[in-house]
């Protein structure tokens, strides 16, 4: 069987009350679209019935895939994500969808043919809505860590819509240590360090105050986890360089 145009990958903690709505408007999405597709949630650790919740949704949509990761932690699951969709051009989006999902066709061919194209809110033409100016600067801050120690040229790594070629993420995601928050910087550090190309799209994107990310307690978390991944292309866990 012919592998589908797109995958849209979506990890889920415990979103038992958003991934109702957030699975409605990918398949309205998919569905007024010519290419094929499939959509896989993979649920990882929730407490609540988010599982449960996913599988109620199969028999309405039949491209909907449900899985679990292994592990806890956001980057679990966007890897046994990655890893296990068959689509040409594999799309991560967060379950919130902050970023409308109508904006999906901006990340793949035609309108985008790098190996890998990632949302931005710092990219000329990006607009956030109703973001606080306590989170603006914390999260500039924490970019220019990431460009200083990793990621010299990304303006914005930590939005959470993402697209790669499906070469692109079969090299690059089994190299991938780390769990947490900071997963997207030490996958595109991989993918650069393979020599693939990275594209920011500037996107439309609104502030969610349900976001689940502490500015303090992650922020020093990600800052400890920006030198795990200069220690492990230090020792060689990332392969040889391009």
């Amino acid at each position: 069987m012919k592998p589908p145009f797109l995958s849209i990958v979506i990890p889920a903690y415990n979103e038992e009350h958003r991934l109702p709505k957030a699975l409605e408007q990918v398949f309205t999405f998919l569905k007024a679209q010519s290419y094929s597709s499939e959509v896989l949630v993979i649920e990882n650790g929730s407490s609540d019935q988010t599982y449960q919740v996913a599988l109620n949704y199969k028999h309405r949509y039949p491209g909907l895939k449900i899985l679990r990761a292994t592990k806890r932690g956001k980057g679990s699951a966007v890897k046994k994500g990655m890893l296990e969709a068959q689509g040409e051009y594999r799309f991560v989006c967060d379950c919130d969808l902050s970023m409308p999902i109508t904006e999906a066709n901006r990340f793949f061919p035609p309108q985008s043919h790098k190996d890998i194209s990632i949302g931005s809110r710092e990219a000329p033409g990006a607009i956030r809505y109703n973001e606080p100016a306590y989170r603006h600067t914390a999260g500039r801050v924490f970019n220019f860590l990431i460009r200083w120690l990793a990621l010299p040229g990304l303006h914005d790594t930590q939005c959470g819509f993402k697209c790669f070629r499906a070469e692109t993420a079969e090299s690059i995601f089994p190299y991938q240590t780390l769990e947490g928050w900071a997963f997207d910087v030490e996958i595109l550090f991989i993918a650069r360090r393979q020599g693939f190309q990275i594209e920011e799209i500037p996107i439309p994107w609104y502030f969610n105050a349900d976001s689940r990310i502490s500015v303090i307690k992650d922020s020093w978390r990600m800052f400890a986890d920006l030198l795990i991944i200069r220690w492990n292309a230090l020792i060689g866990k990332y392969g040889p360089k391009a």
